[in-house]
């Protein structure tokens, strides 16, 4: 987990997704963090929901969508990570 948080892109999603306190859709996270490559954004959500911190919604759709949400273990820990941000 340290490894994880200690990532700046992590700090940078986890504060995306606070911030809009609504599921966002990728694209949406990508242009909040535009230094981000696509690559990079997806193994960190990637690693994110695997941890259960981010929650991934797929609607299969005719163009597909993913959405991304805090997930309540994610909210509990948001006050450390705004630390870690300030």
């Amino acid at each position: 987990m340290l490894a994880r948080i200690g990532n700046k892109l992590t700090l940078a999603a986890f504060y995306t997704l606070d911030r809009q306190g609504a599921p966002m859709c990728f694209r949406d996270i990508a242009a909040s963090n535009p230094d981000c490559s696509q690559k990079m954004l997806t193994q960190t959500l990637r690693g994110l929901e695997h941890d259960r911190m981010v929650s991934r919604t797929v609607y299969p759709e005719l163009l597909p969508r993913v959405e991304y949400a805090l997930t309540d273990r994610g909210r509990t820990f948001m006050p450390v990570m705004q630390q870690l941000i300030d």
